[in-house]
């Protein structure tokens, strides 16, 4: 699919790019290259592979969700600027 100059300039005027003729020529050629090898690839035979959200395995690597005990108020509050209740005390930015 050979795009045309003037869908180059609209595409760069979409994508607010100030390209020179020059620049243009080059995108032109590349973009239309790039729509090429879309367009061979839309021509695979894909009946035979069943839809999948992902190539890779579905398996977890994290750890199991285990309940621990948190660390005490007293020591994450330690370097808190203020505080009040074992709260984080921060100033009002809503009235």
């Amino acid at each position: 699919m050979t795009l045309s100059q003037e869908q180059i300039t609209h595409i760069a005027e979409l994508a607010r790019l100030a390209l020179t003729d020059v620049e243009k020529a080059r995108f032109r050629e590349q973009l239309s290259d790039v729509l090429d090898y879309a367009a061979r690839l839309q021509e695979v035979d894909t009946s035979a592979i069943p839809p999948m959200a992902s190539v890779l395995p579905v398996d977890t690597v994290m750890r199991d969700d285990v309940a621990r005990p948190g660390m005490p108020p007293e020591q994450i509050l330690a370097n808190a600027p203020d505080q009040e209740d074992n709260m984080f005390r921060v100033p009002v930015i809503l009235e």
